[in-house]
């Protein structure tokens, strides 16, 4: 089975404090958009393989494992394990989502294997969380509204078909490091996440004013700036870092003005591709 695998963005993302565990709660409203990764998955009567095609572009920033670490291998591994079967099954990913970008680009891959082998099985997982606090979200995919370490996922109304440029530079962010920030900010500026869903809801064209991030003001990449400089002065109406970085989203009323800002942003070395808010995770190829 072949599936694309959407990435997402966080319109609004917001902490709200640190658990007993060790992990960071959130409130947010992630959105899958049209860039995607294509995964393939084949049942097979022996264990687990994994392969992949990763641009160069991407590999520079941060080396995907093509192996036993990778959490889509990990997904497969989980599904056959809980379900208790006796097989495995030869994965194929084509990465189009570049990494430590804030863009989920690993766990949707997990959730596409966990798609697929649903699909090709009838079986489930019991706990997806446990691969990736993303992995849940990109299983309802859409827009929705976020809690918990990323468990607690509630459909929202629907924000599809909106003009985006995503554009990314070669600098990432680790996650964990990203964190470590927010915990040493003082008096930091929240996100309204909630007010951001009632917009959504009420006056979806001016909903753009509710979006932010709280990782901005931990995160400080001066690509991250020029990218958001370019996307407002390109007409953007807003720009936006999505997750912990260091991709930045930047929301368009025209296709064209958007792919004047993307192609811009190409010609100064940073990735940039034009697509939109999308309603599904998953589209089947074959």
């Amino acid at each position: 089975m072949r599936v694309k695998a959407a990435a997402k963005i966080n319109l609004a993302l917001d902490v709200t404090g640190k658990r007993p565990d060790g992990y960071h709660s959130i409130e947010s409203v992630f959105q899958t958009v049209g860039l995607y990764d294509e995964v393939e998955v084949e049942l097979t009567k022996g264990g687990t393989e994994l392969s992949c095609e990763v641009p160069e572009e991407f590999a520079g920033a941060d080396p995907i494992p093509c192996d036993e670490r990778n959490i889509a291998y990990k997904a497969a591994k989980m599904f056959f394990e809980e379900n208790g079967m006796d097989c495995g099954c030869r994965i194929h990913i084509k990465k189009g989502i570049p990494s430590q970008a804030g863009m989920g680009g690993g766990s949707t891959d997990a959730a596409a294997v966990l798609y697929c082998l649903g699909r090709m099985t009838g079986k489930t997982v019991s706990a997806p969380e446990k691969l990736g606090a993303d992995v849940p979200f990109f299983l309802t995919g859409g827009t929705a509204y976020v809690e918990g370490i990323g468990e607690i996922i509630r459909p929202v109304d629907d924000y599809s078909g909106r003009i985006l440029v995503i554009a990314k530079g070669r600098e990432g962010v680790s996650t964990a490091a990203a964190y470590r920030n927010i915990d040493s900010l003082t008096a930091p500026v929240h996100p309204e996440t909630k007010k951001l869903v009632e917009a959504i809801k009420n006056a979806p064209d001016t909903a753009y004013r509710c979006f932010g991030n709280l990782f901005e003001q931990a995160v400080e990449l001066p690509e991250v700036e020029t990218i958001k400089r370019e996307m407002l002065e390109g007409c953007a109406r807003t720009a936006v870092m999505t997750g912990s970085g260091s991709a930045v989203f930047g929301l368009f009323d025209a296709a064209a003005k958007a792919a004047i800002c993307a192609e811009k942003l190409r010609k100064q070395g940073f990735f940039a591709e034009v697509c939109e808010t999308v309603a599904d995770s998953f589209i089947i190829t074959d």
